[in-house]
């Protein structure tokens, strides 16, 4: 068996299809999205997956944009936004188109 994490994972699938229908989302934007329809997952995790998942080209960067505001650790933020990859494969799982559904109304 080799050694790390596997290639495949439930939470990077589950981020695929947050993506699909949100079509374009900043970090913090899909974990919120993430702990309100799946299991409780750290927002390291989610980080980690989406960087990982820019590796395997499920991900792609959309954009980087600079925003300003009233941060506890600043003035600025850079967004970074994602959107789906070559290799990404949706399913439209269910509960997020519902999810999604229920957000539009």
């Amino acid at each position: 068996m080799p050694r790390g994490r596997p290639a495949k994972s439930k939470i990077r699938n589950s981020i695929i299809e947050i993506l699909y229908f949100m079509k374009k989302g900043y970090g913090y934007e899909i974990y919120k999205a993430y702990v309100d329809i799946f299991p409780k997952a750290t927002m390291r995790s989610i980080y980690y997956h989406l960087k990982k998942g820019l590796a395997l080209e499920e991900f792609e960067i959309e954009k980087i944009s600079k925003e300003k505001g009233n941060y506890s650790w600043g003035s600025d933020v850079e967004k970074v936004y994602y959107k789906l990859g070559k290799n990404a494969n949706p399913r439209g799982e269910a509960r997020v188109r519902n999810y999604f559904k229920k957000k539009e109304n």
